[in-house]
């Protein structure tokens, strides 16, 4: 009999940044990469890789299923196989970076977030909260002309509230530092050192100039590169909206994130 997975990682305990579509993953990302032994890295969505047995017609010779069998036999399953692809494309990664942490960026690795834990049982994982209607705010400019606008957002607001969910669940189940976007956004040294503390390395405070720094490119889709982005600059969040101001369906998902109704819109305690 064999263990789950009777070999050790590459990466042994990579770091994960869970967190909901516009929730600010980006921002970190590049703050986190100024760092002289950080690596982060692009949306690699790696649990949107994965490893198939091929199978021949018999007239190939044997069936190919007994390849297959073979393999299990050696306790390397497909779900081994497809843990020891991800392995490898973070040791490649952070190889290539000259580094020595690495932490994987990627939203959509929320929806199979079971299998990392299952895959990487030392993970370390940072959990990055925003107001949820904060992370919903753009939907509402999502609606072209002609189209319907209250369709539109009532598609966008289920597609954010199921990753809030899973971010929740997840939060509920791992162990990890919870960082929010409005304290990112507000006290960006005091963060940094305690992501720092978290990921055993030194504070840097060439982390508060992120935007000096060379963060590569962002292939399509992998992360939001807007005007504020760009600048280099830390921007103010929108303000906390008010409690009149989110709708019953977001409420308990705001406060099970630690984002209570606020009669005046201030930021939670």
């Amino acid at each position: 009999m064999f263990r789950s997975d009777p070999s050790p990682r590459l990466v042994p305990s990579p770091g994960f940044l869970l967190s909901a579509p516009r929730s600010g993953s980006t921002l970190l990302r590049n703050i986190l990469n100024t760092h002289s032994r950080i690596h982060v890295t692009p949306e690699l969505n790696l649990t949107e890789v994965g490893v198939q047995f091929l199978r021949f017609p018999a007239e190939y010779g044997m069936h190919t299923i007994y390849t297959e069998l073979a393999f299990g036999e050696s306790g390397l399953t497909d779900r081994e196989l497809e843990h020891l692809l991800w392995d490898r494309v973070l040791h490649r990664a952070l190889v290539r970076s000259g580094k020595e942490v690495l932490v994987h960026k990627a939203p959509r690795v929320l929806l199979r977030w079971r299998r990392i834990a299952e895959c990487w049982p030392e993970a370390r994982y940072l959990f990055l909260l925003r107001h949820p209607m904060n992370v919903v705010a753009p939907a509402r400019l999502m609606a072209a002309p002609g189209t319907d606008a209250a369709a539109v957002w009532s598609a966008r607001t289920d597609f954010y509230l199921r990753f809030l969910y899973l971010l929740r669940e997840a939060r509920n189940e791992l162990p990890g530092l919870t960082v929010r976007y409005e304290d990112l956004t507000s006290e960006l040294e005091k963060v940094c050192r305690q992501i720092c503390d978290f990921l055993r390395v030194g504070w840097e405070s060439a982390m508060l100039d992120y935007g000096i720094a060379d963060h590569g490119r962002l292939a399509p889709g992998s992360g939001n590169m807007g005007a504020k982005l760009r600048s280099g600059r830390l921007q103010p969040g929108r303000p906390l909206p008010s409690g009149k101001e989110v709708p019953q369906t977001f409420r308990p998902i705001c406060a099970d994130l630690g984002y209570a109704a606020q009669p005046t819109g201030a930021e939670p305690a």
